[in-house]
């Protein structure tokens, strides 16, 4: 929601600046970013944050993110990473995961998927296998619950952890 904040009382805002006279803020869901929702600029650095979760298979914490992203723009900040995270998310152009594990983790794809993660190491992994597909309606008729979606996490033993 936009809302049009005036300047505070007594500040003189010269006439050359007018577009300074009003000054927009987003108030999105959750107390999301102050950043107009449908006018998320791209900067270098969310571009270089978006790169690295787009060529992420293993969903990874912000600190990753961070870690790789050093490695191709060494002057980004942890704070820029995790403010391009957030907003990222808040677009919709990343998903915030809770695998499980005390770190949150991301992911650039946000068409509707299920994932795997490892009990052991926690690696974790998008699952490409359909599932039945009355699982849903099964799930709402044993509830009473509409189910408008759902959010399916396996856990077992990576290949590298099985015996």
């Amino acid at each position: 929601m936009l809302s049009r904040t005036p300047p505070a009382p007594g500040l003189r805002i010269p006439d050359t600046q007018p577009i300074l006279r009003t000054v927009l803020t987003y108030s999105g869901p959750e107390g999301a970013p102050e950043e107009m929702a449908n006018d998320l600029r791209l900067t270098p650095q969310r571009q270089a944050v978006l790169d690295v979760l787009r060529g992420s298979p293993d969903h990874p914490t912000a600190q990753d993110v961070f870690d790789r992203v050093r490695r191709t723009s060494p002057g980004i900040g942890a704070a820029t990473v995790y403010r391009a995270l957030n907003l990222l998310v808040a677009q919709g152009q990343a998903l915030e995961l809770d695998l499980g594990d005390a770190a949150a983790r991301y992911d650039a794809n946000t068409a509707r998927h299920d994932h795997v993660v490892c009990t052991r190491c926690g690696a974790a992994g998008d699952v490409d296998a359909p599932l039945p597909p009355r699982l849903a309606q099964a799930v709402a008729e044993v509830t009473g619950f509409a189910v408008t979606g759902h959010d399916l996490t396996f856990r077992g033993l990576c290949p590298s952890c099985q015996p």
